[in-house]
C-alpha cells in the first residue's frame, strides 16, 4: 500500500517508523516543520513528501494532528482523496472529528474511520517517536453506518502489523467519556498536583509514587488544551467526582476521624482490585 501521514510528531512518526520497519508499505509524509521533514527523510522515516500530487495514489492516509487540523485538512484536500482510499484520523478525541469529517468523507465518496492509538509519552515530537510505541497498546476505532467490511479487515492487519495488541470498537460518544477518566483526567491531576511548592523541594525524598503521578505533567499545554475543551462535558463530570472524593478525605483528616479514613482507603483498594489490569 502507499500510506500518507500528516504530521509526523510523536504518534505520526512513530507510525512511519512502525511503517518501515514492520512492513513494506510505502510512506509519504508530510508536516508543517521543515526540520522535521529532514529528520524524516534522512532517517528513513518516509519515501517521500506528502504532496497535492501524491494523495490521490494513498490507499490509506492517518491524521496524526490535533482535532481542528484533522478536519480542516480533510476540507482542504477532500476532492484530492480517491474514492477507494480510506482515511484514518489518530486524534484524542472523536466526537468533534468525527462529527466534522464524516460528512465531507459521505459528500466526496471516500471511507473514512475514527482512530485513537492508545500509547503515547511525555515528550512528543519526531525526536520521541519510536518504531516500537505501539507494542502491545491497544488501537481503538469507532466505524459507523458507512464502513465497510473489507476495509476494517484491512486496517485490523495493518495495524496489528505495527504490534499493537488488539483492536477495540467503540462510538464517538463512549470512546470520549472513558478517555476522559483514563487519560485527560490523569494529566489535569498530574498538572495540579506538581504544583504544591513541596515539588521544588522533594529531592532525596521521592520514589515510585511521585514519578508516578508527576509524568504526564510535562504535557503539551496548547494540544491538551484543545483536547480537554473538545471533551469538556465528560471531563468536567469526571473532575467534579474525583473533587467530590478527594473531600471526603480532606473532611475525614480534618475530623482526624480514623474509622472514616481507613473505610475510605479500603474501599479504594477494593476497587482498584476489581478494576484489575494497570
Amino acid at each position: 500500500m502507499t500510506i500518507g501521514i500528516v504530521g509526523l510528531g510523536l504518534i505520526g512518526g512513530s507510525m512511519a517508523k512502525s511503517i518501515k520497519s514492520r512492513t513494506d508499505h510505502t510512506v509519504c509524509g508530510c508536516d508543517l516543520d521543515s526540520e522535521t521533514m529532514l529528520l524524516a527523510r534522512m532517517s528513513g522515516a518516509i519515501d517521500g513528501t506528502l504532496e497535492s500530487e501524491n494523495i490521490p495514489a494513498c490507499d490509506l492516509i492517518l491524521l496524526a494532528i490535533r482535532p481542528g487540523a484533522a478536519v480542516e485538512w480533510t476540507k482542504q484536500h477532500a476532492e484530492l482523496i480517491s474514492k477507494r482510499t480510506v482515511l484514518v484520523d489518530l486524534c484524542g478525541v472523536k466526537r468533534c472529528t468525527v462529527a466534522g469529517i464524516a460528512p465531507i468523507a459521505a459528500e466526496y465518496g471516500f471511507s473514512y474511520i475514527g482512530g485513537h492509538p492508545m500509547a503515547g509519552r511525555e515528550r512528543g515530537g519526531f525526536t520521541a517517536s519510536s518504531e516500537d510505541l505501539y507494542v502491545g497498546a491497544s488501537m481503538i476505532l469507532t466505524p459507523d453506518d458507512r464502513s465497510d467490511l473489507e476495509h476494517l479487515e484491512m486496517l485490523r492487519d495493518f495495524f496489528l502489523d505495527l504490534g499493537f495488541a488488539r483492536l477495540t470498537f467503540s462510538t464517538p460518544e463512549e470512546h470520549d467519556r472513558i478517555i476522559a477518566f483514563t487519560s485527560q483526567l490523569a494529566h489535569i491531576v498530574s498538572s495540579a498536583y506538581v504544583k504544591s511548592p513541596e515539588a521544588q523541594r522533594r529531592r532525596g525524598f521521592s520514589a515510585g509514587s511521585f514519578r508516578d503521578m508527576t509524568r504526564v505533567a510535562r504535557l503539551d499545554e496548547n494540544m491538551w488544551t484543545e483536547l480537554f475543551l473538545d471533551d469538556a462535558d465528560y471531563l468536567t463530570s469526571e473532575l467534579e467526582t474525583l473533587i467530590g472524593h478527594l473531600n471526603e478525605y480532606l473532611d475525614a483528616l480534618k475530623r482526624k476521624d480514623a474509622e472514616t479514613l481507613c473505610a475510605l482507603l479500603r474501599d479504594g483498594r477494593e476497587k482498584k482490585a476489581a478494576a484489575g489490569g494497570n
